[in-house]
């Protein structure tokens, strides 16, 4: 038989690759993806996958060719290898509902948020600096990879256990995040001053520079609210975005 070869895409990182370790694959900035085949679609249908919440994560695990720690990734940087899998397996058209009405938007035309150089504290290091506006403490803190991310899931699902009332996603999600305050690194202080010392307006002001400096994909769209005004949201990453048919 003859011995076929899928053909592959080149696809960019918002974050240019730059907090990165010079000697991972991802600090080149970008990372190359097969084309979706029905091996991949199996992993789609895969329940076991979809209950656990792991479907997309084994997805793109297997579409990467780049020999990369696929938990290094930030979530920005997965985001946009995300949307270039649905691109590459089901086409660039999107369709969803949004407030009852029916939207397309084609996947192309959605941009990167680049990473500024300018905002990093040092080249191939994940570290960032802010300080609190009101408290003036100086915060270092880093953007969550995959790792991260799934931790904290479990820490939430444990913290829930406890008491199923407690909502800690927010404050749990900077715990990991900010990795010293006034330059002490100490992970149980990092949780005290979260917890009893980081003033609300402070964590308001720490998200919002995170929401606008931090490397991603653009996933706002226009519609039409019911005075015919133009207004942006997200678009809804549903269940039909990598099953259309569904």
């Amino acid at each position: 038989m003859a011995e076929f070869k899928l053909p592959t895409e080149t696809v960019e990182l918002p974050s240019k690759g730059l907090i990165y370790s010079p000697d991972s694959p991802l600090a080149e900035g970008k990372i190359e993806m097969k084309y979706m085949t029905a091996k991949e679609e199996d992993i789609l249908t895969n329940q076991n996958y979809i209950k656990d919440g792991t479907v997309i994560d084994k997805l793109l695990k297997s579409l990467i060719v780049t020999k990369i720690n696929y938990d290094d990734l930030i979530v920005g940087d997965r985001n946009a290898i995300m949307v270039a899998a649905r691109i590459l397996g089901y086409g660039k058209d999107y369709n969803f509902t949004f407030n009852g009405k029916e939207y397309s938007v084609d996947l192309t035309e959605l941009e990167n948020i680049y990473l500024k150089e300018e905002n990093i504290s040092e080249k191939g290091v994940n570290k960032f600096t802010f300080t609190l506006p009101t408290t003036n403490a100086v915060i270092e803190y880093k953007l969550l990879n995959g790792k991260d991310d799934r931790d904290i899931k479990q820490e939430i699902k444990g913290l829930q256990k406890l008491d199923k009332n407690a909502s800690p996603e927010l404050s749990t999600r900077l715990k990991y995040m900010i990795l010293s305050v006034d330059g002490n690194k100490d992970k149980s202080a990092i949780r005290e001053f979260v917890d009893n010392y980081m003033l609300a307006r402070d964590s308001r002001a720490l998200r919002e520079h995170i929401r606008v400096t931090q490397p991603d994909v653009d996933l706002t769209f226009t519609y039409q609210d019911r005075n015919s005004e133009d207004q942006e949201a997200s678009i809804p990453i549903g269940l039909n975005f990598f099953w259309p048919d569904a």
